[in-house]
């Protein structure tokens, strides 16, 4: 494996490259004082691994691992750093291994026993189709079969939810650390932000997937590079779909099965509420209309299904209740229109304090007395 190293301590590198020498397991390519030269030779010789210090003047090693992960996403960061262990913690998930100075001979073989590992393993297979990036309900990528990513952090998975949320922009770094750790300084902010966008791009690269992460100066961009958004190709096919007509109810039936759940719902992120409900808004007046179909064509238990789910995406709209209260009827279900009567004065009181629209009660206790003469007769 080919190596560079990295630390502004004279003495510390020539004790580095010493002990490495002796494992005759690393070639090392170059050996670097400073941040720009140790990232200038890197970019040029592309080596297997970089040995690096994380308290550099100029640039620290958090930051040059995070240009290093830009430019070369299959390079690997081995940190060597004098911070006692605890202190590590926060940047362990932001390199194949880190090592505590002095360098004792025993951890550097076990660092490089790690490092055989991984180069020796098959990288991960990429397929012709990148897979798919599934964001309602839940996060999820498809490749292969459908795989909920364990993140090491729940940051790491916002991080890279709120970059797929804002996938047409580049986003200010100072924007993410105000979003995700408001209440850290600046210099830590900085390294966990850091710290995320490596474990981010390292479980992209695991996967076998080309999505990634691009950064400037001041901010981020996810680049998808073929991988597909549920949301985007949902909306695509939604606003081209054919009119919805008796030919067509089974073609719109699966679209709006397609919507598995609301925008990221299972996260409790705020920045998602407008998409969410943009979402939503298109979803509702499809079924809507759907809804209105199947009506039409007698298809009376799909329709109530199809109500009963709007019912409980939007649990605050009046005609929802009611159209099922007529469904109902029709079916003959009488305790299921009492049900729905009495849901929907609930749901009045609790959230408005007032009573249902006249028209509704008008309907329901005409109902009532028809159904008291007919149980009378």
């Amino acid at each position: 494996m080919k190596a560079i190293l990295v630390d502004d301590e004279k003495l510390a590198l020539r004790d580095l490259e010493r002990q490495l020498n002796k494992t005759n397991q690393i070639e090392i390519i170059g050996s670097y004082q400073t941040s720009r030269a140790a990232l200038d030779a890197a970019f040029d010789e592309e080596p297997d691994v970089v040995f690096l210090d994380i308290d550099m003047p100029e640039l620290s090693g958090i930051e040059v691992a995070e240009q290093l992960q830009n430019r070369l996403p299959f390079i690997n960061i081995v940190f060597v750093t004098a911070y006692e262990e605890f202190a590590v913690k926060a940047f362990e998930l932001n390199a194949i291994d880190y090592i505590l100075k002095p360098v004792m001979q025993d951890r550097l073989s076990r660092t490089l026993g790690r490092l055989i590992n991984l180069t020796a393993a098959p990288a991960a297979k990429t397929n012709d189709s990148q897979g798919t990036i599934r964001c309602f309900q839940y996060l999820q990528i498809d490749i292969d079969q459908p795989k909920s990513i364990q993140w090491r952090t729940t940051k790491a998975q916002e991080l890279f939810a709120y970059l797929i949320h804002r996938r047409f922009h580049p986003v200010r770094k100072d924007v993410l650390i105000e979003l995700l750790w408001p209440d850290t300084d600046a210099q830590k902010g900085y390294t966990q932000l850091y710290t995320a966008i490596y474990q981010i791009r390292k479980t992209l690269r695991d996967l076998g997937l080309d999505a990634r992460i691009l950064s400037s100066d001041k901010g981020y961009r996810i680049e998808l590079n073929g991988m597909k958004l549920d949301t985007d190709e949902w909306e695509s096919t939604l606003q081209a779909a054919v009119p919805i007509t008796p030919d067509t109810l089974a073609y719109h039936l699966d679209l709006l099965d397609q919507y598995r759940g609301d925008y990221l719902i299972d996260y409790d992120y705020l920045w998602a509420e407008g998409e969410r409900e943009r979402l939503r808004i298109l979803w509702y007046q499809h079924a809507l209309e759907v809804g209105h179909l199947l009506i039409d064509q007698g298809r009376l238990a799909e329709a109530i299904i199809l109500y009963n789910r709007i019912q409980y995406l939007f649990p605050h709209v009046e005609e929802i209740y009611f159209i099922l209260m007529k469904l109902y009827d029709q079916c003959m279900e009488w305790t299921a229109v009492e049900k729905q009567f009495i849901s929907l004065n609930k749901m009045i009181h609790e959230e408005f304090e007032t009573e249902p629209q006249p028209h509704i009660s008008t309907w329901y206790a005409n109902w009532k007395v028809s159904k008291t003469s007919d149980s009378t007769i």
